[in-house]
């Protein structure tokens, strides 16, 4: 099934946040029927930096292929203000459908863009935006490719600004729409009447963001037909990275944290080193003279 025939199912489509190989294979393995390229958390664990605009096209794409090369998942990117001008986008749109994704996400911002739940963002014009949504449906090579329309404009225009622009976003072709940073209930109602059933709506729930948290049934009775959690992962590991070196450090042993860890034989498990070995000997030559 494609990831434009789940979508168009009742259930709301749930994707994780993942930002490497790793993480994409262990929510495959947990169950997850798509999962969510994060650019803010490529910037976190690459970088050790805030979600700033500092992560390029070209290492985005590399994670993409590493995922694909990993899972069979659809993999929705994070490909933020499509790194330019609409020629930019074009090429983002080919590079990263080319390594393996299903849908990208371009949002309004200017560049360097910043994450949605970070005040002092800024936008390009609403035309430009529209134009650059209607570049990526042209270069993209199949239909399924999905294109994410997103606007940052409630912190910086207003609400009803937002509504504009999402407008002509979905009249420019966008197949999926993503108003960020919803700051009431109010403003998620408003969102679903306008725009619920005309085309699908994506949701992102961020602790501790500007938008109220709401578990995926309580989207899905709103009308949301997409959740991405983008972060969370990236989180849960900094705070058991946090815990776990400050154990190693003042005990000099791994034996107190060993309860919240894989042993070597259970990591091997996770990442089918034994599957990968007998794969390989099938390759092996005759080594008789």
């Amino acid at each position: 099934m494609s990831l434009k025939q789940r979508l168009g199912q009742a259930d709301i489509l749930l994707a994780p946040g993942v930002y490497d190989a790793l993480t994409g294979l262990i929510a495959e393995q947990s169950g997850a029927e798509a999962v969510y390229l994060s650019g803010a958390s490529i910037a976190y664990t690459r970088f050790g930096r805030p979600d700033i605009g500092l992560v390029s096209m070209s290492e985005v794409a590399d994670c993409i292929a590493a995922l694909r090369d990993r899972i069979s998942l659809p993999i929705v990117v994070d490909a933020d203000n499509g790194f330019g001008n609409a020629l930019n986008v074009q090429r983002t749109v080919r590079v990263f459908e080319r390594m393996g994704a299903n849908a990208l996400q371009l949002e309004d911002q200017t560049m360097p863009k910043r994450c949605g739940h970070l005040d002092g963002k800024s936008l390009i014009s609403r035309g430009e935006m529209a134009g650059k949504i209607r570049a990526a449906c042209d270069a993209r090579h199949s239909e399924e490719t999905l294109v994410i329309g997103r606007t940052d404009a409630i912190a910086v225009e207003g609400f009803d600004a937002a509504m504009d622009r999402a407008e002509a976003y979905v009249e420019a072709g966008a197949d999926m729409l993503f108003i960020e940073a919803p700051q009431s209930m109010d403003e998620i109602h408003l969102i679903v009447k306008r725009f619920g059933g005309r085309v699908p709506l994506m949701a992102n729930m961020v602790e501790g963001g500007k938008t109220p948290i709401i578990n995926a049934t309580g989207l899905q009775e709103l009308g949301f037909s997409f959740v991405i959690f983008p972060g969370g992962i990236v989180r849960a590991i900094a705070a058991t990275a946090r815990d776990y070196y400050a154990n190693l450090l003042s005990s000099g042993s791994n034996e107190a944290f060993r309860n919240r860890m894989f042993d070597f034989a259970g990591l091997n498990g996770v990442i089918g080193t034994a599957d990968l070995l007998a794969s390989g000997k099938r390759y092996d030559g005759d080594t008789q003279e």
